[in-house]
């Protein structure tokens, strides 16, 4: 079966692909069939694309729109996504190998975004400065012009429309380099964008590999402002060459999230809590947490526990509703996981449950990978301080509140942490000192789009959602009115 390949826009222009070279494949993780072939931006794509995109910015009327005005737009493109969220998430589960259920859910993430920034626009207050003189003084929030959102393969309608959705509420002209394993989501919202309204050039999707498009993105002196979620070494060099070409970055990068189960905890919820909290998303989430502390007094009987319920997950094909974990996002990406938990064989980890792809042959044909625990290893192990981004937990006593606090920011990343107790005095005391932009208690993987999300140390720089996700796309512009009765004058 010939299948046809999907356009990308650039202004008027599409850009169908020369030749097989310049098509970027994308295959459906859950079975090996092919789920769609779009055409590959160039480096001559993103000159075009920053071009027209400042074309877009300057003669366009949208950043000098009321703010309501562009509020209506924003509204519209949520009210479209939730028209065709069925199809929508049906094309993002063959694309990631995500189930179904799952792929709804950021459908309607995706859509709340669109709306929540709509609301933001419609609303912000630019800030009146208290004077220390003779005049009147204001700070405004002002767009840079053309900003690039990267984006990754594990939610990719999610994250782009998390990107998009406030840049373009600032007034900004945007480009979007999707990961090249789920490329079709952003062309599907670049065009339910045109249809509700959105000027043309103000988004553009640039689908291609991040050694070419995603460099001449990030060096292109018309990009005025660069942000990326995906690898920590990525977003290392990304910030060097925004730093060296000296503009703004946001970078939402790896973690290791410490998840810390107390003694006093509702133990039934907690086990609940730390499956969910690495097992969902094949533990394919920035935010998964992979590191499973529990005191020593229940460790043995927890850990168990753990065991059991990970052993009962139902993998299989993600359209199947009884479907909890789908497959690895490639077959590649799967043996990098499957090469880390025989890693942790060699450091002398015991694989409690897992540790394998499933013997089911009807999976034979996907990327698929058993939910794994391990014990018996140190916080010192590699898979205790490297992202493996996978179904893979691995768990760790500790003694009392100061040993789970050093062992919990003993890694490079800090992006998020939990725990479970029933000592709310506790969870404040041990929330204020781990080192992580997110902490959940009694709670985990909870995301709220009003609330500000991003990491410490390693795990990136700025923050997305909220207020906060406005002020990242915007640059502040001081204004003084002078109010002097005389002449100044020295």
């Amino acid at each position: 079966m010939d299948i046809p390949v999907t356009p990308f826009l650039v202004g008027n222009s599409l850009r169908q692909g020369a030749d097989d070279g310049h098509i970027i494949t994308s295959i459906n993780p859950a079975d090996g069939s092919i789920a769609g072939r779009v055409a590959r931006a160039t480096p001559e794509d993103v000159n075009d694309a920053v071009a027209v995109a400042w074309d877009a910015f300057r003669n366009k009327p949208w950043r000098k729109l009321r703010p309501d005005q562009r509020a209506a737009t924003l509204y519209e493109i949520g009210r479209r996504l939730l028209a065709e969220r069925d199809a929508l998430a049906r094309l993002q589960m063959a694309d990631s190998g995500k189930p179904l259920k799952e792929c709804l859910n950021m459908v309607d993430s995706a859509a709340g975004h669109f709306r929540y920034y709509a609301a933001v626009c419609e609303t912000w207050q630019n800030e009146v400065t208290s004077p220390r003189g003779e005049y009147f003084s204001l700070a405004l929030a002002e767009p840079f012009g053309v900003v690039a959102c990267i984006t990754p393969w594990n939610s990719p309608i999610m994250n782009e429309a998390q990107k998009a959705a406030p840049a373009l509420a600032a007034g900004n002209a945007v480009l979007i380099k999707p990961s090249e394993e789920t490329p079709q989501l952003a062309i599907e919202l670049a065009r339910i964008c045109a249809e509700a309204g959105l000027p043309q050039g103000l988004l553009t999707v640039l689908p291609g590999l991040g050694e070419d498009v995603g460099a001449a993105l990030v060096k292109h002196p018309g990009v005025r402002m660069v942000s990326f979620t995906g690898g920590t070494e990525t977003g290392r060099a990304i910030g060097a060459i925004a730093g060296q070409r000296l503009i703004p970055v946001g970078l939402e990068l790896g973690g290791k999230s410490p998840h810390i189960v107390f003694d006093d905890a509702d133990f039934d919820k907690a086990v609940a809590g730390v499956i969910s909290g690495i097992f969902g998303s094949a533990g394919q989430s920035c935010v998964a947490g992979s590191r499973l502390f529990v005191q020593k007094s229940i460790y043995d009987r927890f850990l168990d526990a753990v065991v059991e319920r990970t052993r009962a997950i139902r993998v299989g094909m993600p359209d199947n509703p009884a479907t909890q974990v789908g497959p690895l996002v490639s077959r590649a990406h799967r043996d990098k996981v499957a090469g880390y938990v025989d890693l942790a064989r060699k450091e002398g980890g015991r694989v409690r449950v897992g540790g394998e792809p499933p013997a089911d042959p009807d999976l034979a044909k996907g990327c698929f990978y058993m939910p794994t625990v391990i014990d018996g290893l140190s916080n010192k192990a590699r898979v205790c301080q490297e992202e493996i981004f996978g179904p893979v937990l691995v768990a760790l006593p500790f003694a009392d509140e100061a040993d789970v606090i050093e062992q919990g920011n003993d890694t490079p990343f800090g992006l998020a942490a939990g725990m479970w107790t029933g000592d709310y005095a506790r969870a404040w005391r041990v929330a204020r000192e781990l080192e992580a932009g997110s902490v959940w208690i009694n709670t985990y993987k909870q995301s709220h789009i009003a609330t500000p999300f991003g990491g410490f140390k390693d795990s990136g720089i700025g923050r997305e959602k909220g207020l906060h996700g406005l002020r990242l796309y915007s640059q502040v512009k001081s204004l003084y009115w002078g109010m002097h009765e005389k002449p100044l004058g020295l």
